[in-house]
This record gives C-alpha cells, sequence and structure tokens, in this order.
C-alpha cells in the first residue's frame, strides 16, 4: 500500500530521516518506537506529506505523492492522522468537528455527515457528548473525538502520532481500548507511540528508528523478545529495567518512588506487587542499611526488572561492608511478604574484592534478590 524509496528529510540543524526504504504492507498495524528525536514523527509526517521529503519518493497505491503537482488533497483523503494534541477546533461543537471535514473534503450533505458522525460517536463511546465543546472534555474524551473525526473520512490509512502521551495515565486505556478496535478492522496502522505493552499487543510489525531510519524492524516478538542489533537490545532493556546508586542521605527518594510508579504503569505491574516491592525496599535500605553507623561508608546499588514473558518482578540491592540477618528486622509485614510463596529471596555474601572494568560490583560484597511472582485468587 506504501513505499518508502530512499526517503531524507533534511532540516537547517538535524537529518533525521536518511535514506529510509520500507514497504507498508495493506492491513498492516506497525508500531513506531525508539528513543525521543529519532525520526518517529518526522516519518508520519512525511507519509502524509505534512512534512514534504527533501528527497526520495513516497508510493501509496502505485502513485508518487512526492512528484510535483501531485493533489495531496487526493492522498489525504485517504489517510487519517490523530495528533498527541488532539487539534480538534474550540469553537465547533463535538458533533461539528467529525461533520466539518466530511462535508468540505468529501462533499457529503449535512445530513450524510450528521448520521455518520452519530454513528462514530456510539463506536467510541461518546454520543452524549455531541452537543459538548472540546474544553468541556477530558483529555482521554478529546482523543477519542479526534480519532473518530478521522474516521469520518473513511480512511483507509491511519497514523497516529502518539496518541497518548499528553493523556493523564488514567486516561490511556480508553484511547488504547478505541485503537484495539480499529485495528481489527482490516485498516492500515502506523502508531508512534511508548507505550511498550501496547505496542506488543496491537501490532504485526514494530519498527524500531535510530541513527536517522528503521534501526531494526520486526514481529513484536522479534524486537520485544530476540533483538538482533545492539542499539535496539539497549533500548528494550532499558524500557523493563530500572537502576539507582544511593551513597548518601540526599538521595531523591521522592523522584524516584514517582519513577517506580510510572514504570509500574507502563509495565500493568499489579498495585499489590509494585508495594511489597516498595515495603521490601524501604525496610532493607531505609532503615537497615543506610541507618547503620554513621561513620561507615553509604553505598548501595538497586536495580529493578520486570520480565513480561515469566511475569516476575526483581528487586536486586547490593551493599558494602558488613551483613545483617534479614530475619532479625523486627517488621512484621516484612516478615510476611518473605514467607509467601510467591515472594523467593535470594541472600549471598561475597568476599569483596578491588572492582575491575570486567566486574566494577566486585566491592559490593552483600547481594539481596528478592523475586515477586504473581498468583491468581
Amino acid at each position: 500500500m506504501i513505499e518508502l524509496r530512499n526517503v531524507t528529510k533534511e532540516f537547517d540543524d538535524v537529518t533525521p530521516l536518511k535514506d529510509v526504504s520500507v514497504t507498508i504492507n495493506d492491513g498492516d498495524v506497525i508500531s513506531v518506537i525508539g528513543p525521543s528525536g529519532t525520526g518517529k514523527s518526522t516519518l508520519l509526517r512525511c507519509i502524509n506529506m505534512l512534512s514534504a521529503p527533501t528527497s526520495g519518493q513516497i508510493i501509496v497505491d502505485g502513485e508518487d505523492i512526492t512528484e510535483k503537482g501531485y493533489d495531496l488533497n487526493s492522498v489525504r483523503k485517504k489517510m487519517g492522522m490523530v495528533f498527541q494534541s488532539f487539534n480538534l477546533f474550540g469553537h465547533m461543537t463535538v458533533l461539528e468537528n467529525i461533520m466539518q471535514p466530511q462535508i468540505t473534503l468529501l462533499g457529503r450533505s449535512r445530513q450524510e455527515a450528521y448520521d455518520i458522525a452519530m454513528d462514530l460517536l456510539n463506536t467510541v463511546g461518546l454520543s452524549s457528548k455531541a452537543l459538548s465543546y472540546p474544553d468541556e472534555l477530558s483529555g482521554g474524551q478529546q482523543q477519542r473525538i479526534a480519532i473518530a473525526r478521522a474516521l469520518g473520512m473513511d480512511p483507509e490509512i491511519i497514523l497516529f502520532d502518539e496518541p497518548t502521551s499528553a493523556l493523564d495515565p488514567s486516561m490511556i486505556g480508553e484511547v488504547q481500548s478505541v485503537i484495539r478496535m480499529l485495528a481489527k478492522t482490516g485498516r492500515t496502522m502506523m502508531i508512534v507511540t511508548h507505550e511498550m505493552d501496547f505496542a506488543r499487543k496491537i501490532s504485526n510489525r514494530v519498527f524500531f528508528m535510530d541513527e536517522g531510519g528503521i534501526y531494526e524492524e520486526g514481529t513484536p516478538k522479534q524486537i520485544f523478545e530476540q533483538p538482533r542489533r545492539e542499539k535496539t537490545k539497549k533500548f528494550i532493556r532499558r524500557l523493563t529495567s530500572l537502576s539507582y546508586h544511593i551513597k548518601d542521605d540526599e538521595f531523591n527518594f521522592e523522584e524516584m518512588y514517582d519513577e517506580l510508579q510510572s514504570y509500574a504503569e507502563k509495565l500493568l505491574i499489579e498495585n499489590e506487587r509494585m508495594s511489597k516491592l516498595q515495603l521490601c525496599f524501604e525496610e532493607i535500605t531505609l532503615n537497615n542499611i543506610l541507618e547503620r553507623d554513621e561513620e561507615e561508608e553509604k553505598d548501595v546499588l538497586v536495580g529493578i526488572d520486570y520480565s513480561e514473558k515469566s511475569d516476575v518482578l526483581v528487586l536486586k540491592i547490593r551493599y558494602k561492608g558488613e551483613h545483617f540477618d534479614l530475619s532479625e528486622t523486627g517488621n512484621s509485614l516484612f516478615d510476611d511478604v518473605l514467607e509467601e510463596k510467591t515472594t523467593v529471596l535470594e541472600d549471598e555474601v561475597f568476599p569483596p574484592e578491588e572492582p575491575s572494568k570486567e566486574n566494577p560490583f566486585a566491592a559490593y560484597n552483600n547481594k539481596i534478590t528478592i523475586s515477586f511472582k504473581w498468583e491468581e485468587a
């Protein structure tokens, strides 16, 4: 359906796309992932010619839409675009926002546009908001209206540019559920997203972007479980891991807890397991390691990993100095967590060594690893 041939996009100070060539098949649902600033949004904007490529060709249904004089309105009728900032007209009602493009660009009568708009509002669950204005809606509702507006044009292709990035966590699910529904309709879709679990479940292809192009592509299983290239591996590893180096009492624990909350929401980890992890972290690190002799050096490494494949959340703590007995903390809640059959504890002591390039953690002679599994009630 879409073919990019040697597409390059240059700006004054940066070239986000360099000689990109790829084919997008009819019915593909493609998630576009990667670090910020790697050309993901630029790729989408070039495909629908909101931003013309500096060089190269974009072929849609056999027609070169980058050719001079090409009627871009004809290709934009085939492509719906959903932006992260909604882009609704504030002076129009919800109903008018969905009707107006149909009347202006497709030449539909007001009655036909009205019937289609109301049907779409039912589809996205917002028929009761037809006469409301955008600023009277939540962010999640506005984004669902923006999707309905795009659908009103009967597009063969829908491009989503980070459709949930401007939403509160509580609103993300309602927008994702609408996109999941659309993915089952056979439309060709491309979604720039930072929601990796969503990308894994909705797509048949994933593009990982870096170095000015599509650095690696494959099925969700290939990209998320068996990436071949080094930058992809590092990116995927960072998504499921957090690490902290605590050397003194000035460490920003509040910022850490905020990051843990975002981490849990992104990976859909249950509050119960995250609460247990936080309890164990606080009891071991704050109430014991950092509360020891004031003259003793404070140096703690904390790592948090989650494997969706095995559904195990892991807390790793390394610390220097004298080993302490976890069974003597006196915290009954902590003891109860350690005794649960869904919690696995490893408490190891190593002879301290001089750290080296190969093993920078050699001086951390104590290692505590706690794995939190999930057991359905």
